[in-house]
């Protein structure tokens, strides 16, 4: 038996990767029918193809009989959890933290200042050749409130430091001390949601979180508050946001959705107050060197039985 390991990046293009295993090549291809690299069964790490629809991420995972670690390239792992009956006892499964902190920050920094300052009106404006000026929200002296303070949470609110706000609250799944402040469990938002301008989705899609924002949710939210989704398109009620829209109460930016892809002729396309982009938080220059970092870290630890970074769980237990 081999020791191979499937990467989705091509091998000769990472510089720094360990010697012993077999390092194979597979994303998938085109249109997902790509033909394994070797046996699945030799397969000891699969690392998951990045920006590939989801049955080509766990087309290989019943076959790996004898994979010891899944490596994803996202931050979020519900792709992978999705399918743990699917694993063999004793995986470990790794999340990509450290690579997309930086890119999804940048973009819940740029939906929040586009989405209050008006940045879509004037885009139409341009187009049609119209000089529209007028009032518009200032991120300054606003209150923001972070839902889900990770690694991708801490960044964003690095991003937020310089734009002079009233105040930054932090929620996550419990409670713990920070240095720039307390950072309050889920049990909290209710009390803290209406004091709120903007709202900043960056938690993981778990069963905790799956629709957590419904239409209680919602309607705890100030009048002219905006919601920012760079999570999971799930952790939102699509039906709870589009009535909030609809009625103009508060605006919306999702970088995700649910359903994802966004139909054409969904009503999100056109609700009033809302900005959306498709699910670009993390695909960016900044991903590729952060990515090799990571796998070359990790198979460095690998190869050498040292303990993996950013272990989310172990299959079986």
């Amino acid at each position: 038996m081999t020791a191979d390991v499937w990467l989705p990046i091509p091998p000769e293009e990472i510089e720094g990767l360990p010697e012993g295993p077999r390092y194979l090549f597979w994303d998938g291809g085109a249109d997902g029918s790509q033909e394994f690299p070797g046996d699945p069964a030799d397969c000891v790490l699969y690392v998951v193809p990045y920006m590939k629809p989801y049955p080509v991420k766990v087309r290989p995972l019943e076959r790996l009989t004898g994979v010891r670690v899944i490596q994803t390239l996202t931050a979020g792992v519900d792709d992978v959890t999705s399918q743990l009956s699917s694993i063999v006892p004793g995986v470990q499964l790794c999340n990509a933290r450290g690579v997309h902190e930086a890119s999804t920050a940048e973009l819940a920094l740029t939906l929040t200042l586009a989405s209050l300052r008006g940045i879509p009106q004037f885009v139409r404006a341009q187009q049609e050749g119209r000089w529209q000026t007028g009032f518009h929200p200032s991120l300054a002296d606003r209150s923001v409130l972070i839902v889900g303070y990770g690694a991708i949470g801490a960044a964003i609110e690095d991003r937020l430091a310089p734009f002079e706000l009233a105040r930054v609250a932090r929620v996550a799944r419990s409670r713990r001390a920070m240095a720039r402040g307390p950072v309050h469990p889920l049990t909290e938002l209710p009390a803290l949601l209406p004091d709120a301008d903007v709202v900043i989705l960056s938690t993981p899609l778990t069963d905790e979180t799956r629709g957590l924002v419904d239409a209680e949710f919602l309607g705890r939210m100030k009048d002219g508050a905006l919601l920012v989704n760079v999570a999971r398109g799930p952790v939102v009620d699509t039906k709870a946001l589009l009535t909030e829209l609809e009625s103009g109460r508060i605006t919306a930016a999702l970088d995700v959705t649910d359903p994802e892809p966004l139909p054409p002729g969904h009503p999100l396309w056109r609700a009033p107050g809302v900005l959306i982009s498709p699910h670009v938080g993390g695909p960016s220059s900044a991903f590729l060197p952060r990515a090799k970092r990571l796998l070359v870290d990790q198979l460095n630890r690998f190869v050498n039985h040292e303990p993996l970074r950013n272990v989310i769980l172990t299959t079986g237990t």
